[in-house]
């Protein structure tokens, strides 16, 4: 297998806008722009921002009862899904704990997944070995992007009328300057946006179009990440992992009644005591009071010393003005307004818990 990082048909537009290209997930994306994280961040909270996201997985599940068979993987109800919706899920493995979380979609005759770039060549043979009759195939043909922001709707509708019809988590086939992609109104940065599924061909004409928008700037991955973390979205790997359970990491809301009274998904039995008697630890919100950012693996001790968990996500948060993180604490200390102490560089620093997301989301609900 060649180390050599892949790119996305999106690649020679990132280099001709001045992006800075970075390895992640074995892709050659874009870090940053000449606008720089800070401008990208703020453009995406102000106007809107354009994200290539094509590093990221699609799938198209095909087959009888393909929602039914999915949920013996994941604790969402996904066979009563409307056609046209989009859920937020997670696989489980036997232990409770995230495999990895996705986006499925009713497409009608078929289910569209998106599972995340680092765990695609996990998720693919594993549902090719869990859902019989099912056919699991992965696209490569298709580029995906993210426009994101206020003003993502009206850079969108100026070549796709359509896209103003659907609401946060709807999606439907769309016409975008004469070629057919699937849009969807979600993304990962707490505002309003769209994602769009593009032939690979096109992907860069209609990229070049969103960008002709006076709205529209692109970002970079250090964008994406600064937004998500103030949005208080988790990211897998970090604020979630095959040891962290959904009740840990306060997902209760993406179980669905009928799931948490039935169970039948892997890790049910411990995910449904948490939900019953609370789980041991809590994901929450932290604010550092001075101007350092606790990084990921910062120690966060109570105000006696002792150690009661770490920071899993943490940088600098530019619509909060200061750093900003999470981690996972004790239950008993995970009330907002806490106090902390978070070790970095071997000294206490101050903190306080706070409740999540910090900067409100906005979509169009």
């Amino acid at each position: 297998m060649s180390d050599t990082p892949k790119r996305t048909a999106l690649y020679d537009l990132h280099c001709a806008l001045g992006g800075k290209m970075v390895d992640f997930a074995g892709w050659e994306m874009p870090v940053q722009y000449p606008m720089g994280i800070m401008g990208e961040h703020q453009h995406c909270r102000e106007k809107a921002a354009l994200f290539d996201v094509s590093h990221m997985g699609q799938v198209l599940l095909h087959g009888p009862n393909a929602a039914e068979k999915l949920e013996a993987l994941v604790p969402a109800a996904l066979s009563t899904l409307p056609v046209g919706k989009a859920r937020y899920t997670f696989f489980t493995n036997e232990t409770g704990g995230i495999m990895d979380d996705l986006i499925v979609s009713n497409a009608g005759d078929h289910l569209f997944l998106v599972v995340n770039a680092s765990m695609r060549a996990q998720d693919i043979p594993h549902m090719k070995a869990h859902l019989k009759d099912i056919e699991v195939t992965e696209i490569f043909d298709r580029s995906l992007i993210a426009v994101q922001g206020p003003s993502a709707q009206d850079v969108v509708t100026e070549h796709c009328p359509q896209a103003a019809e659907i609401n946060f988590m709807q999606t439907c086939e769309a016409l975008i300057d004469g070629t057919l992609c699937r849009i969807s109104r979600l993304g990962y940065t707490g505002e309003d946006g769209y994602e769009i599924s593009i032939p690979e061909a096109d992907a860069e004409r209609i990229a070049r179009l969103m960008l002709d928008h006076p709205d529209c700037s692109p970002a970079g991955l250090g964008a994406r990440d600064s937004l998500r973390l103030e949005a208080g979205l988790c990211l897998y790997g970090n604020d979630i992992t095959p040891e962290t359970s959904p009740i840990e990491a306060g997902l209760n809301w993406a179980i669905q009644k009928r799931r948490r009274e039935e169970g039948g998904f892997p890790g049910a039995a411990r995910i449904m005591a948490e939900l019953e008697q609370g789980a041991a630890r809590k994901l929450v919100g932290i604010m550092p009071q001075g101007r350092a950012p606790a990084r990921a693996g910062v120690e966060i001790h109570d105000l006696h010393g002792n150690a009661i968990g770490e920071i899993t996500s943490g940088g600098f948060g530019p619509t909060v003005q200061g750093p900003v993180a999470m981690g996972y604490v004790k239950a008993d200390h995970s009330t907002p307004g806490q106090e902390l102490h978070l070790i970095i560089r071997g000294k206490p620093q101050p903190a306080t818990v706070c409740a999540l997301p910090f900067v409100p989301q906005n979509y169009k609900r």
